[in-house]
């Protein structure tokens, strides 16, 4: 994980964020506003910070056979951290909202061991994949018809990275073939100096499971 900043408040940590997406992908990847597609579940675009990120898949496996799936992507924060961490395999971005996946695939063409897919998580084949991030991109009802639809179309194991999935962990408990592997909260980023920033009003509650289907 990198060294903590040395930053004062959240605008200054945002701010870095931003300074590290330019040095990479040539613009902004933050918040791009508001959905158009509430009507279908969809919950706004937002971009996780990177010292989440720097949490969330720290301990997880990379090989160069594995495939990591941004549900949401958004205009691509996962996918400039998967770049810039050099994590080994190949991820996808797949976002509802046109105007925002194109963004996502303008700066990610140039980088072979990513892509972005414009259209619904929800008809997009999960086979090809072995990692899902989620950052609470739908409501629970999508979310839902999500999990059954890898139950449905997974053979292999996954591993699956809910952050701020405040309220919906229940959905995957007692699920045949699902395990709950790590759980916690986000609210405050802790400075090089020891200071604790508040990041979130309220704790952002996230899971990692594995799901194993049934032989």
């Amino acid at each position: 994980m990198s060294a903590p900043l040395n930053v004062s408040n959240k605008d200054q940590l945002f701010a870095a964020d931003e300074r590290r997406d330019c040095a990479l992908c040539g613009c902004s990847l933050a918040e791009p506003g508001t959905t158009r597609f509430a009507k279908q579940g969809a919950h706004d675009p937002t971009p996780t910070p990177y010292f989440v990120l720097e949490n969330l898949f720290s301990e997880l496996d990379f090989s160069e056979e594995s495939h990591l799936l941004d549900v949401g992507c958004g205009t691509g924060r996962a996918l400039s951290f998967f770049i810039q961490s050099k994590l080994s395999g190949h991820a996808t971005g797949i976002e509802l909202d046109p105007d925002i996946a194109e963004y996502a695939r303008n700066w990610s063409r140039r980088f072979t061991n990513v892509d972005v897919l414009c259209g619904s998580a929800l008809e997009t084949p999960l086979a090809p994949y072995t990692h899902l991030y989620l950052f609470n991109p739908f409501d629970t009802n999508v979310l839902m018809q999500f999990i059954m639809k890898i139950e449905n179309e997974v053979r292999r194991p996954i591993t699956l990275v809910h952050m701020s999935d405040n309220g919906e962990t229940y959905s995957y408990i007692g699920r045949t073939g699902w395990s709950l592997v790590r759980q916690g909260e986000f609210q405050e980023y802790r400075t090089a100096t020891g200071r604790a920033i508040t990041v979130y009003a309220h704790p952002q509650h996230f899971s990692i499971w594995k799901y194993a289907p049934e032989s």
